[in-house]
């Protein structure tokens, strides 16, 4: 994996399409903590090729920042997967932090996008492992092989998951992916949103959620971005430069979250260092070692997103 970037904040992921060196160029001026270059979905098939150099080119001459850069090559069914990693990779530099595979469905397709990687950075005389993995959940068969996916190269990074795609794949009735659907009494992503994160935090992965695709409806972007929020979610995909500032503000704690889980994390350690309790009162509320754990994970998360205690 990228030592830069694996613990670095992926709260707001931007979608750029690699065919579009304009866009390209516009990248670096849009504050969102991680930007993917895409030669998949976003180019079309007779532009991909082309479009290898001028992402190479981006990422190697333009001021990134810190933000996670990675490229999204096309899925090994098709014939540009292996060229992708190749020309990208070799074309990028030590810049480029990660390559993103999409619909993976097994963990074959990891291990060998792995063994490939290694191949390119020894011929490009790049750090082994220096490349990281992010791999896209986008099809029934990858969600029932998700534990197995997650656990099968060091160089994973994140796992993500697909809407559009996977609706695709699960042929439920929408022409829409990454929406809410009215009909339905309830979250119909919510078994798959769960599955996911399970097996990634299991591996200690940093988990996304994909797209929202009505890119003009703030208020029910923000609504959609809370429901994985709240199931622990790292973060999720930007398709416009507008979507960016609703992530960094909903997956990341509040000033007062923050302060309040270093309170927490202050009373337990007094309890249990100077006065040897398991538990204490805090304020209202019994903590203990779980309370610690809670407290930790939101420290973390807020550190990462820039949060310095207040008080």
């Amino acid at each position: 994996m990228s030592a830069r970037s694996r613990d670095l904040p992926r709260r707001s992921c931007l979608s750029i399409p690699g065919s579009s060196e304009k866009m390209m160029g516009k990248g670096p001026g849009i504050p969102a903590d991680m930007v993917f270059l895409d030669l998949e979905d976003a180019v079309a098939p007779k532009e991909k090729e082309s479009s290898r150099a001028k992402i190479a080119t981006a990422i190697r001459t333009q001021d990134w920042g810190d933000k996670v850069m990675c490229v999204r090559v096309n899925d090994w069914s098709t014939k540009w997967t292996a060229f992708d990693i190749i020309e990208v990779v070799a074309g990028a530099g030590e810049r480029l932090d990660e390559i993103m595979l999409p619909k993976v469905e097994t963990a074959a397709q990891i291990v060998a996008t792995d063994l490939l990687l290694r191949q390119v950075e020894i011929a490009n005389g790049l750090p082994i492992g220096h490349i990281g993995i992010e791999a896209q959940i986008e099809t029934a068969r990858g969600l029932i092989n998700v534990e197995e996916i997650c656990a099968a190269s060091s160089r994973l990074e994140t796992i993500i998951f697909g809407p559009a795609d996977f609706a695709a794949s699960m042929e439920m009735p929408v022409l829409t992916g990454g929406v809410q659907i009215a009909e339905y009494p309830g979250d119909h992503f919510h078994y798959v949103f769960s599955k996911i994160l399970m097996a990634g935090r299991a591996n200690g992965l940093q988990v996304i959620d994909g797209p929202y695709l009505y890119i003009r409806d703030s208020e029910g972007f923000k609504n959609y971005c809370q429901r994985t929020r709240t199931l622990g979610y790292d973060g999720k995909w930007a398709l416009h430069p507008d979507q960016v500032a609703i992530l960094n503000e909903v997956f990341s704690p509040t000033q007062e979250q923050f302060d309040r889980a270093w309170a927490i994390l202050d009373a337990y350690s007094s309890a249990t260092e100077g006065e040897g309790k398991g538990a204490v009162m805090f304020g209202d509320e019994m903590i203990d070692e779980a309370s610690r754990k809670m407290a930790l994970k939101f420290i973390s998360r807020g550190s990462r997103a820039g949060l310095t205690r207040s008080k």
